[in-house]
């Protein structure tokens, strides 16, 4: 009875050892085809694997509990096994692959040096395979220092200045073969460090050196609420690292095949990874583009420009759009007859690979610096945090600049002395020259007067030619289609009222049926429109280069006489606003419907702001400006309004405020400052919107006298969330998604622009279970007399301010 217990107890002992170690392989131990070992946690998995379509075997590491397939490691990348035959086995020294258990033929070994006792291999739950004595804590070997063409949180991309261990990235040759590739992403420590790619030889794009929060010129946002870029200048060790906030979010940082690289964010709800950023998202994130002291603006046409003081090298190649050879100074530096330095500002830093810096020297020092060396060329801070810090100095021609982007930086770049005495006289003379054109001016006003509305007929006029195109339009070469008007005439019962489907700003709205069957929506300028060949033009120009499921495609223009129609694909459903502000209809908008749209607009914002060949401020988001098609699938429409910027240009200002009344922010209303924390503050109301099914500014509740806005707020102050939700979907699906969705909204309503997420965190809070940020107050959330007029109208400028108040009320 005794043995028969024994027995038992040292089965059941065997058993939980068996499952307490599946994350380790030990000595006595070894791995075949078809066996695996799982991290503690279950989120790694290592075993035999074939990528793609091919039949060789690899032992690799993937995802578990995700993606499964996604492979992030391969140990025996250069050297295949043809069949199944392979096995993993440990002695004291590495982890070994052998070919088969016959002949003892080592296919690929950790190769490590030192001999351990008591030798295991245990992968952890950071992905890491590791080679480590079962006594000591401490690795032998690690894979994390044998990168393949993933870079997991814990990964470092660097290099060990001490032992010449180097971590870099490599792509693979195909998705068929996880061999190195032609791409090759690694730190370069020559000068001040930054980060390369590689194509062979040829250098293809950097990063740009590091300046304390961020790499300069990269369009890395600033913050985020997933990870921390992290960058390490030691004397043993220089690498860049990113670590995430939260352990449950799952992200990979990789170098595709094509040569990119590339943050992607697990996204839970559509099981499916999401890029979250890309590094190389346009022709100036290629090296070299504009040659030396040229620099490139991706907003500009053409992109390529000289540094002042700079003219092409070569001209006739500079015309020819080859500009390879760069830029060259137009008067020669001398540095006995004293220089001195012009400032650039906003710009990617220069290539440091010949470079010298000094951590702990102010600018004024960095100045005297450059100026005692006759061949420094440039100087800049290193760190622009905390008012600025450290020295660069640069010591040949400054190649890679990139202009006008929002993480730039300032640079300056060393001239003749008689290059900025020119630059003081002209500026005299410049002054001089304006001072005798506002006498001019003076003297000359009633002819202005007169020739005023003069110019204003010849410039709308000028913008027609003799085809009745927009001569703008086909300055672009954009391929928009021009319809006839008798054919949209036709098409639309000659504008009969029946076909009438609704009206906005710019004017009446027709739905139209061309004569091979596909039906349009008619666009025609009213012509009391607020909206004019302005408008019209931007809308044209915009809408044709943007191709997205979330907006609305542009079909065609029209152009005869005063005659100005847009034709657009006609959306069946008509608008949103219809719907959640409909009372005979809301309940036909269930909640899975609502969220399937707020997700749709964020997604089309997130094109615009991010994606798109240009970022571009819509600054009209409401409700009527979202329409819906067969499938109740969102298009943001009406880009009349809509501001494009180059490149890395988030944030502008204008003296002309337009856009609707509760749906525009406080910064845009009060100092005409708008940036894409503008759309993302419309976008926050029309979230509220569509959960509430009430409109922002003309919301009433017996309790208090506060907007929308300021109900939500009270509400979430409260925990009564409930009550903001609209009773025809408060059943119809997940109430705890549609807390989380009300506290999204919240946080991109913020009063403080810079509080506000940015389009890409949004998309991933709404499409993964990450926590949210506690939201700030709310901006507009006023108590204000009521008019009882819609609120959706929409205005080219601010009314008085007897008719618009401002209060800073805190929630009850």
């Amino acid at each position: 009875m005794v043995n028969a217990a024994f027995f038992v107890f040292s089965f059941i002992f065997l058993l939980y050892n068996s499952a307490a170690a599946v994350d380790v392989l030990s000595i006595n131990e070894a791995l075949k085809d078809g066996d695996t070992i799982v991290s503690a946690n279950g989120e790694f998995q290592l075993g035999f694997f074939s990528p793609g379509s091919s039949a060789n075997r690899y032992v690799g590491i993937w995802f578990n509990k995700i993606s499964n397939g996604t492979v992030v490691w391969v140990a025996n990348r250069n050297v295949p096994l043809n069949d199944t035959s392979g096995i993993l086995r440990i002695d004291n020294k590495a982890i070994s692959l052998f070919a088969d258990a016959v002949t003892n033929t080592i296919v690929w070994s950790s190769n490590s040096s030192r001999f351990v006792k008591n030798p295991v291999a245990q992968l952890l739950d950071t992905g890491n395979l590791v080679f480590r004595d079962d006594k000591d804590e401490g690795f032998v070997w690690q894979s994390f220092d044998y990168m393949g063409d993933t870079m997991l949180p814990g990964m470092k991309l660097g290099k060990n200045l001490v032992t010449g261990l180097e971590w870099y990235l490599s792509s693979w040759k195909s998705v068929d073969d996880p061999s190195p590739g032609s791409f090759v992403h690694r730190m370069n420590t020559h000068g001040y460090p930054q980060l390369m790619l590689w194509k062979g030889s040829k250098l293809k794009a950097r990063s740009g050196p590091w300046v304390g929060n961020r790499f300069s010129g990269s369009p890395i946002p600033k913050s985020n609420t997933i990870y921390l870029n992290e960058f390490f200048l030691e004397q043993k060790e220089i690498y860049y690292a990113a670590r995430v906030f939260n352990t449950s979010t799952r992200t990979r940082f990789i170098l595709t095949m094509n040569g990119n690289l590339q943050r992607l964010i697990w996204n839970g709800q559509n099981q499916e990874w999401t890029t979250y950023l890309t590094l190389l998202a346009n022709d100036c994130d290629q090296y070299g583009v504009c040659g030396p002291y040229g620099t490139c603006d991706i907003s500009s046409s053409p992109r390529c420009s000289c540094l002042k003081g700079f003219n092409p090298k070569l001209p006739e190649k500079w015309e020819a759009a080859d500009w390879t050879n760069g830029c060259a100074r137009i008067t020669p530096l001398d540095c006995a007859k004293g220089d001195g330095f012009i400032k650039h500002s906003e710009v990617k830093l220069p290539d440091t690979q010949h470079s010298w810096y000094n951590l702990s020297m102010n600018l004024h020092e960095c100045k005297s610096m450059c100026l005692k060396n006759c061949t420094c060329t440039a100087y800049s801070n290193i760190n622009i945090e905390r008012g600025g810090s450290g020295c660069l100095l640069w010591f040949e021609e400054l190649m890679d600049i990139k202009g006008s982007t929002e993480d730039g930086q300032d640079i300056y770049v060393r001239m003749s002395a008689s290059e900025l005495d020119e630059g003081k006289g002209s500026k005299t003379k410049q002054m001089l020259f304006i001072s005798i054109l506002a006498v001019i001016a003076a003297i000359s006003a009633l002819i202005v007067l007169f020739l005023f509305q003069k110019k204003r007929l010849d410039k709308e006029s000028s913008l027609l030619n003799r085809e009745g195109k927009l001569n703008s339009i086909e300055e672009q070469d954009l391929e928009v289609p021009f319809f006839e008007f008798k054919t949209i005439a036709k098409a639309t019962g000659n504008f009969c009222h029946s076909n009438k489907i609704g009206e906005g700003g710019f004017g009446p709205v027709y739905k139209g049926l061309l004569e091979e069957g596909q039906e349009i929506a008619v666009k025609r300028l009213s012509e009391n429109s607020r909206q004019g060949i302005d408008e019209f033009r931007n809308e044209v120009s915009l809408i044709a280069k943007l191709q997205h499921r979330n907006l609305v495609s542009l079909l065609g223009y029209c152009i005869k006489e005063e005659e100005r129609i847009l034709i657009y694909e006609f959306m069946p459903n008509k608008s949103l606003d219809s719907y959640i502000f409909g009372k005979e209809i809301s309940g036909l908008m269930d909640w899975p419907k609502r969220y399937n749209i707020i997700n749709g607009v964020a997604r089309g914002l997130l094109y615009l702001h991010q994606d798109s060949k240009l970022r571009i401020i819509h600054r009209d988001l409401k409700a009527s400006n979202v329409l819906l098609d067969r499938d109740m699938n969102p298009k943001i429409s009406d880009f009349g309004m809509a501001r494009s910027f180059g490149g890395n240009q988030t944030e502008a200002n204008t003296t002309r405020v337009v856009g609707t009344f509760g749906y525009m922010p406080p910064e845009y209303v009060i100092d005409g400052v708008f940036s894409t924390k503008s759309d993302v503050y419309s976008f926050g109301v029309l979230v509220l919107e569509i959960v509430s099914g009430k409109r922002n500014r003309c919301f009433e509740h017996p309790d208090h006298n506060l907007n929308l806005l300021g109900h939500a707020w009270r509400c979430f102050n409260g925990e009564q969330l409930k009550e903001l939700i609209d009773s025809a979907i408060l059943e119809s699906g997940n109430q705890c998604e549609m807390f989380r969705v009300i506290q999204i909204g919240l946080l991109c309503v913020q009063e403080y622009p810079e509080y506000r997420p940015d389009m890409s965190s949004v998309v991933l809070m709404l499409n993964s279970k990450i926590a949210l940020a506690e939201p700030q107050k709310p901006g507009f959330f006023a108590e204000r007399k009521r008019n009882g007029k819609d609120g959706s109208q929409s205005t080219s400028m601010l009314s008085s301010s007897s008719d618009f108040s401002i209060t800073t009320l805190g929630p009850r």
